[in-house]
């Protein structure tokens, strides 16, 4: 049964069925602004290249754009729709625009809708959806002003200054065939996109889901069975009337954010007139965290806190079958539970007839308990030799060591700058600041994504390519993470055969024993405590293969660092985070290549959110590296 503890919340109206239709037809029944004037002065038109044809249908018969692509070369084949008279439209009455197409040809097509303003392309001043349209289908695009590529926060488009209306496809392998039937401006000036409510994220303060700061009767939601739950002013009163009856504690709307969080903690007194045995779990979706219990049957009248941690403790297992494409490791190992998306607390009770008050459920993050070994010797026995390390506790970066220009592949808005590789304290720090600045410093050098010579934020990058690379051993960093939205720092390794006379993607490819390990990739969005580990091989093509987790669950040390290091002998590979096994792989395929570390931190990621840039500057810290090898692998 759902026993809904709440009020009704605007919020929550708005975000049912009936509140989002009552707010379509308002919408429907706003002032709207027909863009596609197709009669003479009303718009013009211009197609990217030769292989566009943009067409009005025949006047007083057909009022729509008959918009065509031939293949060819051109990148993003599209036309463009300007005003007709004037530099712009004045669209700041509006919120939206909407293109309504029709795929007339027989193939799906990827379209795309911008909404511009003028401005420096670097800043790209434009807005963009996309839809796929099956043949025969018609199709709306919507974009509203300043949110892009699903209605995330974008560029601030300035509506009283639009340039133009922009329909393109990516590369046209085959004909393309669109009737553009509307392009329409409308809803109302700063209009916020539609929330769904699976999609709401509540961050509770100070970690506390339930409890005193906690409007129970407003913010949570009980789903019961076998069971029945009340508010009362000391705590939430659930009554459980069968064994193995259980009580699920919700927000009312969509799920928590415990980004910041290790763990929950349920602290409940049994309020009944026998010993009672409850179980505590965390829920995402279907999956659930390990159970926690009191280590003893709760006595009448007696408190205890059940703690239900995001980690299972299993290492995460690789794969034995491989084939192209992410492949996931072994069921069973590993973490399934994502913290920043919690649905639900359970509570269960393995007697009948039991009575418990949840006094209060908390978001935790507890201290590391690190080993003595950690950073003086590798996890394992053996006659090792450190082969190389650095404590950053010169003046300067060694240069004869260390690389701190490359080639960024990762984002688009980022260079790499001597200046922002910083040593303080005896640590390294790699600083993301906006910054305008030559790429690698060098106003000679191209980024490799947008072909120029500037972007505007600069950050620090080290790497040891060309300088020292190994076979085997251990990798070992201590590092502090930033926690600025939209950053990506990483500490990974790539092959390098050191064959002079090779280009260095040869030197570096993948493929023929070679392979990427990521032993710590972090997110910001996921928070302090959650990090990627990785491999990737064969190229990263048609052929590339994969296999990691995105939820490695790690506590911070007294100084807010976490050490995270990799084991990698023949045949297997071991990653480590202060000093426990947190994933492991063995195959015949692992990387037999010599291979050199990588300390960096771009913007983005694939599953990231935006870069607020009022929180920069950010920096990624490094305390040290070390590396050692095994004296009877040291031929390798």
């Amino acid at each position: 049964m759902l026993v809904r503890l709440i009020s009704v919340l605007y919020l929550a109206a708005l975000l049912t069925p009936a509140g989002l239709a009552h707010a379509q037809a308002n919408d429907s029944e706003a002032e709207t602004l027909q863009l596609l004037d197709l009669s003479d002065g009303g718009v013009k038109l211009k197609p990217s290249s030769d292989q566009v044809s943009a067409k009005p249908g025949q006047s007083g018969i057909d009022t729509a754009l008959f918009f065509n692509i031939e293949p060819g070369g051109d990148g993003y084949p599209g036309v463009a729709i300007l005003p007709g008279s004037g530099d712009a439209w004045d669209l700041s009455r509006f919120g939206h625009v909407i293109a309504e197409v029709t795929n007339t040809g027989d193939k799906p097509v990827r379209l795309q809708l911008r909404v511009d303003n003028r401005g420096d392309w670097k800043k790209s001043p434009w807005n963009t959806e996309a839809r796929t349209i099956k043949p025969g289908e018609t199709r709306r695009i919507k974009v509203i002003f300043g949110h892009a590529y699903g209605y995330k926060p974008s560029y601030k488009l300035d509506p009283s200054k639009v340039s133009q209306v922009l329909l393109f496809t990516g590369k046209a392998k085959q004909p393309v065939r669109l009737r553009v039937n509307a392009i329409t401006a409308g809803g109302p000036a700063g209009e916020k996109p539609p929330v769904k409510p699976e999609n709401v994220r509540v961050t509770p303060k100070d970690g506390i889901m339930l409890g005193e700061s906690v409007n129970a009767e407003k913010d949570l939601a009980f789903v019961t069975k076998q069971s029945d739950a009340s508010v009362t002013p000391a705590g939430v009163e659930v009554a459980f009337r069968e064994a193995g009856a259980h009580a699920r504690v919700k927000p009312a709307v969509g799920k928590w954010r415990l980004t910041d969080a290790l763990q929950v903690e349920v602290t409940v007194t049994n309020t009944g007139d026998a010993p009672v045995t409850p179980v505590a779990r965390v829920f995402s979706g279907r999956d659930s965290s390990p159970a926690g219990a009191a280590d003893q049957p709760i006595a009448p009248g007696a408190s205890a806190t059940l703690i239900a941690p995001f980690s299972t403790g299993k290492p995460w297992i690789g794969p034995t079958e491989l084939r192209k494409g992410h492949l996931k490791g072994q069921p069973g190992s590993g973490n399934r539970v994502l913290s920043d998306r919690i649905s639900a607390v359970d509570l269960k009770l393995k007697e009948s007839g039991g009575k418990l008050r949840i006094d209060q459920i908390k978001a935790t993050a507890p201290p590391a308990e690190t080993p003595d070994w950690l950073g003086k010797r590798p996890p394992v026995e053996g006659d090792w030799v450190v082969t190389f390390e650095d404590e950053f506790d010169s003046g300067s970066i060694d240069l004869d060591r260390w690389n701190i220009h490359t080639a960024n592949y990762w984002d688009r808005r980022s260079h790499f700058s001597r200046d922002n590789v910083l040593l303080e304290d005896g640590k390294a720090i790699l600083r993301y600041e906006k910054k305008t600045g030559y790429i690698n410093d060098d106003p000679n050098q191209k980024h490799p994504k947008t072909g120029k010579n500037q972007t505007d934020y600069a950050v620090g990058y080290l790497d040891t390519y060309d300088k020292f690379a190994q076979t085997y051993g251990y990798f070992e960093a201590r590092m502090k993470l930033p926690e600025v939205p939209g950053l990506w720092p990483a500490f990974w390794t790539m092959p390098d055969r050191g064959n002079e006379d090779w280009p260095r993607w040869k030197r570096s490819m993948t493929e023929f024993g070679g392979m990427e390990f990521d032993i710590m990739e972090h997110l910001t969005r996921w928070g302090p405590h959650r990090f990627n580990i990785a491999f990737h091989w064969d190229g990263y093509d048609k052929n590339h293969k994969a296999t990691g987790s995105t939820a490695i669950y790690t506590a911070h040390d007294a100084e807010g660092f976490i050490t995270a290091g990799m084991l990698w002998l023949p045949g297997k590979v071991v990653y480590y985070v202060n000093g426990n096994e947190v994933a492991r792989w063995e195959h015949e395929r692992v990387c037999s290549v010599p291979s050199y570390p990588i300390l960096y931190m771009v913007s983005g990621g694939w599953d990231n959110n935006a870069l607020d840039d009022s929180q920069l500057p950010a920096d990624f810290v490094i305390d040290y590296i070390r590396v050692w090898q095994r004296k009877d692998l040291i031929d390798q």
